[in-house]
């Protein structure tokens, strides 16, 4: 073989196995699956913090794409938009924290016909998802905060609830669970329960002061969304009710520490946003691979060592942790978020 013809060949080869290896990276990238999480609001801290957990499970499985959004104001049709968006992108699984359930079932319906994976979490209602993730029993935790605001009230006096909206199923649980665990105590008064904050801290500073104005005897304050004691707490300060009010609900260490501080909330309890997304990204993998997920699994995860698993309302299952946290003035520097 001539050196003309020798490296003719050598070409041909190079080409070939260059091919080769484009159709191998092609191949790669083709069986890579995408996870997206879609949240109730970008910009909130809440929110913030669970996309860490969205990242960290990415950066820990380089096989997976996952990415994380959300509507820039709290709004059930904008995120119902995003859901439809991205089904049609036909990503390969969603993991939702709805804004409203109810206005998701049509639409992650439309999604598993398409065979994407539907992972929701803060919605035990829904039919239309294969696993949803709870932090724990919510009618539980909105009982927790009730038995805090009677403790701190001496089990009388007037007593208000907020939500971040009516359609939030896990924040009205929260505030069912507290006023039937309030029903023991004849002298508690539930007076303008489950007032509507839409994740919007002024918003609840506005409803807390117009409450406070109406019922200027009021003691107890319990926060559905995790902005609701911020803006609860604003208004108790501003009026100095600080030893005069028990408030008490969701909320994050460092976006609430001034009011901790000052007695105008006095506790706030939480599970961790980042171990949350990062959960619904595990149990999306594991739906994605055929993985079972079963009663008393270890996730690996902090308050998710020993999950309960249940059936759902439709033919998913529910999965429940233990991953609730108080903190109130001694503690909240303990959490950097």
């Amino acid at each position: 073989m001539t050196r003309n013809k020798r490296s003719v060949s050598a070409l041909a080869l190079a080409g070939v196995l260059t091919s080769m290896a484009g159709l191998a990276t092609t191949s790669a990238m083709a069986e890579e699956q995408e996870i997206a999480t879609v949240v109730k609001v970008t910009g909130e801290n809440w929110f913030i913090r669970m996309e860490e957990g969205v990242k960290k499970f990415g950066a820990d499985h380089p096989d997976i794409s996952t990415s994380q959004v959300g509507p820039g104001r709290a709004d059930a049709a904008q995120q119902t938009a995003i859901v439809e968006d991205l089904v049609a992108q036909e990503v390969d699984a969603l993991a939702i924290v709805p804004m409203d359930p109810s206005t998701l079932e049509g639409v992650l319906r439309r999604a598993m016909n398409r065979g994407i994976t539907v992972i929701t979490h803060e919605a035990d209602s829904m039919v239309n998802t294969q696993v949803d993730m709870e932090a724990f029993d919510n009618a539980e935790f909105g009982a927790h905060f009730a038995q805090q605001i009677a403790e701190c009230m001496g089990e009388q006096g007037k007593w208000t609830s907020f939500v971040g909206s009516v359609g939030s199923l896990t924040h009205v649980q929260w505030a069912d669970g507290g006023a039937a665990y309030m029903d023991q105590f004849p002298n508690m008064e539930l007076v303008s329960p489950k007032n509507e904050s839409f994740n919007d801290a002024n918003q609840a500073y506005e409803a807390a002061r117009e409450i406070l104005r109406t019922y200027p005897d009021i003691k107890g304050f319990q926060g559905g969304s995790a902005i609701d004691v911020i803006g609860i707490g604003r208004a108790v300060e501003e009026a100095g009710l600080e030893d005069e009010t028990c408030v008490y609900g969701l909320g994050l260490p460092q976006d609430t520490s001034a009011y901790l501080e000052s007695g105008a909330v006095d506790g706030i309890s939480f599970w961790d946003p980042k171990d949350a997304g990062y959960v619904m990204n595990i149990l999306a993998g594991m739906a994605l691979n055929g993985e079972e997920i079963k009663n008393g699994m270890d996730l690996g995860v902090p308050g998710y060592e020993n999950v309960t698993v249940t059936e759902g309302p439709g033919d998913g299952v529910i999965v429940r942790g233990q991953a609730w946290v108080d903190v109130d003035a001694s503690n909240w520097k303990d959490y950097p978020f």
